[in-house]
């Protein structure tokens, strides 16, 4: 499913999600790179990625799951299922597929499906534990060095 919509900021707000006086498009669809990656049947690692804005249903339908009613904790993995679209050049993403993940690269998505349904943006504030200085680092994007 792939949702392009323009944003409509209230008034008041429009100060810098306005370029050329025309609305920002609301971003549906984030890149993410897993830090170990998925490994397939064939030993073939799949980092890169892309994980779509979760709808009401995406929350709704796997609390009907036999599984989720069973193991509180597979919740994760049926929701994270259902808001994956690709891994690598795998595209069927099912519960068995977020299963294999190493437990890394699970709470990794766990914590990306977070920050874009809840805020929105994949951005995180972090600070320099050396110089203190403050900055943004995106995790969606890059490899361990990169920023």
């Amino acid at each position: 499913m792939r949702r392009t919509v323009q944003f409509q900021a209230p008034q008041g707000e429009s100060a810098g999600r306005e370029s050329a006086g025309r609305p920002e498009p609301l971003r549906t669809e984030f890149a993410f790179d897993l830090p170990r990656g998925y490994v397939d049947e064939s030993g073939t690692v799949h980092r890169s990625g892309v994980m779509r804005l979760a709808t009401a249903r995406d929350e709704l339908v796997p609390l009907r799951d036999d599984r989720v009613r069973e193991n509180s904790a597979y919740l994760s993995v049926v929701l994270i299922s259902r808001v994956v679209t690709r891994i690598g050049t795998v595209e069927d993403i099912h519960p068995g597929i977020i299963e294999d993940l190493f437990a890394s690269d699970l709470a990794f998505l766990q914590d990306f499906y977070r920050r874009i349904n809840a805020e929105g943006h994949t951005r995180a504030a972090v600070s320099c534990p050396s110089c203190k200085e403050e900055f943004a680092v995106d995790l969606a994007g890059g490899r361990l060095g990169e920023s």
